[in-house]
């Protein structure tokens, strides 16, 4: 099987893609079939396109390899089958490494159910202008455990370049996300470390979501830091009726409902209408039917960032511009960290939330008094200058 793959990606770069392609891709999805668990499937160098989804399931201990990120690349521009580039589910230690893909009809790699799951050195993408069409996600991790991302490059995506979902032990470093509407986000996932990336030119650099109807109802113990959050003012080109439709161009970090946060030691620049920005899901003005759902976000810790920020106007586009237009009028003094200031009144610490700010350089603060139609809203710092225990970093059990 080595020896015929081999012979069909020379003979793929040697005649025409009209007859080669889909020999090849036949020839790939075979190997993903029958290779035997402990296998090493490498992809030669080389541009190959395919019609469909490439698929591997219920397998263990196998590395999917390509020659180098800019010298493997796998496209789906005009994809008719499938919606994934790559779908692998029900796996254990799967490592995909050192190749891109590019314009698929869907997400570009979609792993569900793997317990070991490593993407390095790849690169997600779509090629055009970024808008509505393009796939939600570039890598798409959901339901996994012990999920190691890095090094890799997402471009494009109508949701996240990088998103992590309902999934547990976690690491994304050193990667660089842009032109995506979220660069990274992590969502309903539990012990996560997100550091050394640089999340620039997006509509949102980090997201950290908590979301109703999932079946992993809350995350936690998210730490964000050492990270480079810049230049996050791209228009949001996400499809009607998405939840980060409702991200307002120029965030640079937000947190939704999640609790056991910790950003620290990041680069937060020049994001035109957030630094980082703290929120409930009452903010996204959606019903909530999951009685098994908290919304507000809590013991939150935010301490020793840099924030900057030229001096100019938020966004005026979708439901945040409006508010920031007609209810905040912040001008061009937008505080750097913002807190909808919707509590919950059962809450221990209910006029905090065990929201803490300190040793922040640069940064103001507003609390925005959503609750109350913005009437006391308040820039004042003092009540949450407090310190919470620090997070435990998030460990991996990883077999190759």
């Amino acid at each position: 099987m080595k020896t015929l793959f081999g012979i069909l990606i020379v003979y793929a770069l040697l005649v025409t893609s009209a007859v080669a392609q889909p020999a090849v891709q036949k020839a790939i999805q075979k190997q993903l079939i029958l290779s035997d668990d402990g296998a090493t499937i490498q992809l030669d160098e080389g541009t190959f396109t395919f019609s469909g989804s490439l698929s591997l399931e219920d397998k263990k201990n196998i590395v999917i390899r390509g020659r180098g990120m800019d010298k493997t690349i796998l496209s789906f521009k005009g994809q008719t089958d499938g919606a994934e580039g790559l779908r692998v589910s029900n796996g254990q230690n799967i490592v995909i490494e050192d190749l891109t893909i590019q314009d698929t009809k869907g997400d570009c790699i979609k792993t569900m159910n793997v317990n070991g799951i490593t993407f390095r050195n790849v690169k997600v993408e779509w090629t055009g202008k970024p808008g509505p069409t393009n796939g939600s996600y570039g890598l798409y991790p959901v339901q996994c455990q012990n999920v190691l991302i890095e090094r890799c490059t997402a471009i494009g995506a109508s949701d996240a370049g990088i998103y992590v979902g309902q999934s547990k032990n976690i690491v994304v470093r050193q990667c660089e996300a842009h032109h995506n509407v979220a660069g990274i986000e992590i969502e309903n996932s539990l012990m996560a470390d997100v550091y050394e990336n640089n999340a620039h030119d997006n509509t949102g650099g980090i997201l950290v979501f908590d979301l109703p109807d999932l079946v992993q109802k809350r995350g936690g113990n998210v730490r964000v830091y050492k990270n480079t959050i810049q230049n996050n003012n791209f228009d949001n080109f996400a499809p009607k009726g998405n939840i980060v439709a409702r991200v307002a161009a120029g965030t640079g970090m937000l947190i939704l409902a999640t609790n056991q946060v910790e950003i620290f030691e990041n680069q937060i620049i020049n994001n035109k209408s957030i630094g980082t920005g703290i929120i409930s899901y009452y903010m996204t003005e959606n019903p909530i039917a999951d009685k098994g759902y908290y919304p507000y976000p809590t013991h939150i810790d935010i301490h020793d960032n840099v924030y900057r920020r030229e001096r100019g106007y938020p966004t005026r586009k979708g439901r945040m511009g409006m508010m920031f237009r007609f209810k905040l009028k912040f001008g061009k003094d937008v505080p750097d960290i913002l807190w909808d200031g919707i509590t919950d009144n059962t809450y221990a610490q209910p006029a905090t939330m065990d929201i803490c700010l300190r040793n922040n350089t640069g940064a103001t603060f507003a609390n925005m008094d959503v609750a109350n139609n913005f009437r006391t809203m308040s820039r004042d710092l003092s009540k949450h200058n407090c310190e919470l225990k620090p997070l435990a970093d998030a460990k991996l059990s990883l077999g190759r």
